[in-house]
C-alpha cells in the first residue's frame, strides 16, 4: 500500500463527499440563505449610512469613504489570495520555503491587524486609535462568546488523546497518559465482521471517532495500520480501507462536524454560532461520507 495510491483514491473520495455535502447543504438550507441575507444587507447599509452621517465633516466626506470602501473591498481579497497563491506554490516547490504551524497563523493575525489599523486610519484617522481597541475587544469578545459551550465539551475529548491528557489530568512530567478515545477504538475493531461492506464502513467510523479530537489528523496512523491489517485478512485492497478511513478522520475532525476544529475560524468570519454550523453540516456530509464509501466499495 503506497502514500501515492491511498492519496488518489481519498481525492476522488473527497471530491464525491464534497459535491453531495455541498448540493444538500444547499438544497436544504436555500430558503434561510436570501431571506436572511436580505435582512443583513439592509442592516448593513442602515449602519453605514449612520455612520456616515456621524462621522461626516464635510460634504466631501461621504465621497472618500466611498473611495477607501471600494479600496478595502478590493485590498483585502487580494492580500490573502496571494497567501493562498503564495502555500500553493510552497507546497509544490521545493525552491520557496513553506509557512507551516504558529507561523502561517502568525502571518495570517498579524496582516489581518495592519489591514484593521489602516482601515481605520482611512474611515476617521483622529478617532482610530479608539476605532481599533473596539473592533478587537469586539472581536475578542465574540470569540469568547463562539467557544464558551464548545471549551468543556472539547475538554472530554482531549481527555482521550494522550497528547493532552497529561496537562488535563496534571499528571507528573514523563508520565504515560492514558488514550481512552483510541484505546476505545482499538478494542472496538475486533467487532468488525469479516466482510467488504461491513468493513468499510467500520473504517469509516473508526476514522470518524479519532477525528473527535478536532485535529483529523491524528487518527491516520491507526486507520492505515488497520486497513493494512483487515485487508490482508479479508483479500480486500488496504489502500481502499485507508482513503475510506481518511474521509471519516478528516471530514469529522478536520472542520466540518467537530465545533472545536477549524470549523470555529468559519464560524467566526460568518458571524454566525458554531455549534449551528455543525447542526447543518450534520446531515450533508454524513450522506456525503456514506455515497463516498458506497463509491469506493462498488468501483474501488
Amino acid at each position: 500500500m503506497s502514500i501515492a495510491e491511498v492519496a488518489d483514491k481519498a481525492l476522488v473520495l473527497s471530491l464525491i463527499s464534497g459535491g453531495i455535502a455541498l448540493l444538500l447543504a444547499y438544497l436544504l438550507n436555500r430558503r434561510e440563505i436570501v431571506q436572511p441575507g436580505q435582512i443583513n444587507v439592509q442592516e448593513w447599509e442602515s449602519l453605514a449610512s449612520a455612520g456616515t452621517q456621524e462621522t461626516a465633516p464635510s460634504p466631501y466626506s461621504p465621497g472618500k469613504t466611498e473611495m477607501w470602501s471600494k479600496l478595502f473591498a478590493v485590498l483585502v481579497p487580494a492580500v490573502f489570495l496571494m497567501f493562498v497563491v503564495y502555500m500553493l506554490f510552497a507546497k509544490f516547490s521545493p525552491v520557496i520555503p513553506a509557512i507551516e504551524g504558529g507561523n502561517g497563523a502568525a502571518l495570517i493575525g498579524g496582516t489581518a491587524t495592519i489591514l484593521l489599523i489602516l482601515a481605520c486610519l482611512s474611515a476617521n484617522w483622529k478617532r482610530s486609535l479608539h476605532q481599533i481597541s473596539e473592533h478587537l475587544v469586539d472581536g475578542l469578545l465574540f470569540a469568547f462568546r463562539a467557544m464558551g459551550p464548545v471549551l468543556p465539551i472539547a475538554g472530554f475529548f482531549f481527555i482521550g488523546n494522550s497528547d493532552f491528557a497529561t496537562r488535563i489530568l496534571s499528571l507528573p512530567e514523563g508520565a504515560t497518559a492514558p488514550s481512552f478515545l483510541f484505546e476505545l477504538v482499538q478494542m472496538g475493531q475486533s467487532f468488525i465482521p469479516e466482510n467488504l461492506f461491513f468493513s468499510a464502513f467500520g473504517m469509516l467510523i473508526i476514522g470518524m471517532l479519532t477525528g473527535l479530537d478536532g485535529s483529523g489528523f491524528s487518527g491516520l496512523p491507526l486507520t492505515g495500520s488497520l486497513s493494512g491489517a483487515l485487508g490482508t485478512s479479508l483479500g480486500i485492497d488496504p489502500a481502499t480501507l485507508a482513503a475510506i478511513g481518511q474521509m471519516g478522520a478528516i471530514w469529522v475532525g478536520g472542520g466540518t462536524l467537530i465545533a472545536w476544529s477549524s470549523l470555529v475560524a468559519v464560524a467566526g468570519f460568518t458571524r454566525v454560532p458554531v455549534l449551528d454550523l455543525v447542526r447543518k453540516n450534520f446531515w450533508p456530509v454524513m450522506a456525503g461520507l456514506v455515497a463516498s464509501t458506497l463509491f469506493a466499495i462498488f468501483f474501488f
